[in-house]
């Protein structure tokens, strides 16, 4: 099996982990990493079934997810990083609290996955249905253009061809498909990160921003979010939906940025925790040790099953 990302910038500097969303790739963050990688040095990763990594006959559990990126983050030497998620890549990013909480200094999410139970009628009827795994792949890549074409005037250049022919790639419905059944049922999202953050130790500073023209996932469950967690930033994108980060590229990269270099935050717990021992922390920023040169596009061979994993520049 084989993962692949991109860097931009220099290892010399902080790193940030960029997690895409369902269905998308690296390339989402054309508009956003080139400018993150002028003080930071940003991974941009192919969630396994998407992009340029591999698509294996596998379940897609969440757990699943975590447990490949967490590992990945291990083999590449990430020992403290920033992570950005937008929707499915924000629910792995709050997953990986469970799986490796130390490596993980801010989180900085873009209408994540699992703060709620609602979610487009879409995903529900894709969630019980067996057609899309079935017959679903010839129409992967005209599925990625209708969904995104509105953005044909403003994404970059090649970018909706690129994505395209990535996700015409076999086995891109079968994790679709998977992915979305797992995560989701007929009644919403099977996922809470509610229900499982007291097993957390302590909690990193998080911002979440949430589009308030969001159809997939409403922006109350960000705004609860913030309701039951203190010292959670939550900021409203006006005129966004869903895609915030091409929706307005320049307030979403101020935003990342200010969660990012923010010099301190103010304790960060479930409201109740204090008094009941549950997860809280006063976080400010911290000197991360430098790394070596940059790198180009890498691709990550794990061999499986876990532990061993090999790196391939």
């Amino acid at each position: 099996m084989t993962l692949h990302w991109v860097e931009y910038g220099s290892r010399d500097h902080p790193p940030v982990l960029l997690l895409h969303g369902l269905n998308d790739s690296h390339l989402t963050w054309r508009q956003i990493a080139p400018e993150l990688a002028r003080d930071r040095r940003v991974l941009a990763l192919d969630l396994p079934g998407h992009g340029l990594s591999s698509r294996p006959d596998a379940g897609y559990e969440l757990p699943w997810y975590g447990d490949l990126v967490g590992r990945w983050m291990e083999t590449v030497g990430l020992s403290q990083v920033d992570i950005v998620g937008h929707s499915l890549g924000g629910g792995v990013a709050l997953l990986l609290l469970r799986v490796c909480r130390p490596r993980i200094r801010r989180l900085v999410l873009a209408a994540p996955g699992g703060l709620g139970r609602e979610i487009s009628f879409a995903l529900r009827l894709a969630s019980v249905s067996g057609i899309v795994e079935r017959f679903g792949q010839p129409f992967m890549a005209l599925g990625t253009w209708l969904a995104l074409g509105r953005w044909r005037a403003t994404l970059p250049r090649r970018h909706l061809s690129d994505l395209k022919a990535m996700n015409g790639r076999p086995g891109t419905a079968r994790a679709f498909a998977r992915t979305v059944h797992d995560i989701t049922d007929w009644h919403g999202q099977r996922y809470s990160f509610l229900l499982h953050a007291r097993e957390i130790a302590e909690l990193p500073p998080i911002a979440v921003l949430w589009g308030d023209r969001d159809s997939v996932l409403p922006i109350a469950h960000g705004k609860a979010l913030a309701g039951e967690v203190e010292g959670v930033r939550f900021v409203k994108l006006k005129g966004c939906g869903h895609d915030l980060h091409h929706g307005d590229p320049q307030s979403f990269l101020k935003e990342v940025r200010d969660a990012l270099d923010a010099a301190s935050w103010p304790p960060v717990c479930l409201r109740g925790a204090t008094a009941s021992g549950g997860p809280c922390v006063v976080s400010s920023m911290t000197t991360r040790q430098a790394q070596p040169a940059a790198g180009a596009p890498s691709v990550l061979e794990p061999s499986m099953p876990p532990p061993a994993l090999e790196v391939h520049a």
